[in-house]
């Protein structure tokens, strides 16, 4: 099965979706760094097309004092999978998420 080709107008919707999804994404990124917004509420918008497909690793590493290192071992510990998005958590993972980052 070979993919279509995509038109001019049709590639130039796509990159602007996308820069707005990514841009969504910094707005949240920004606000869980400066306090604004916490992981609970991040975690409680899940059905969001923009925070469910947020890999799990992404939003921990918007967290203040957690990098790459400890967002790994935090999700070690839990048992998530590095490339999980935030969609495909499932209940008990969200809630030790939250007690222990909550």
């Amino acid at each position: 099965m070979s993919l279509s080709k995509l038109t001019a107008e049709k590639k130039l919707q796509a990159l602007e979706k996308a820069q707005k999804v990514r841009r969504q994404r910094a707005e949240i990124r920004e606000k869980l760094k400066a306090g604004k917004m916490t992981l609970e509420d991040v975690l409680s918008q899940v059905d969001d097309d923009v925070v469910g497909r947020m890999r799990v690793s992404y939003l921990l590493q918007s967290l203040p004092q957690i990098g790459k290192v400890t967002s790994r071992r935090i999700m070690e510990e839990i048992g998530i999978h590095e490339n999980r998005r935030v969609r495909g958590l499932g209940q008990r993972q969200i809630e030790a998420l939250l007690k222990k980052l909550g």
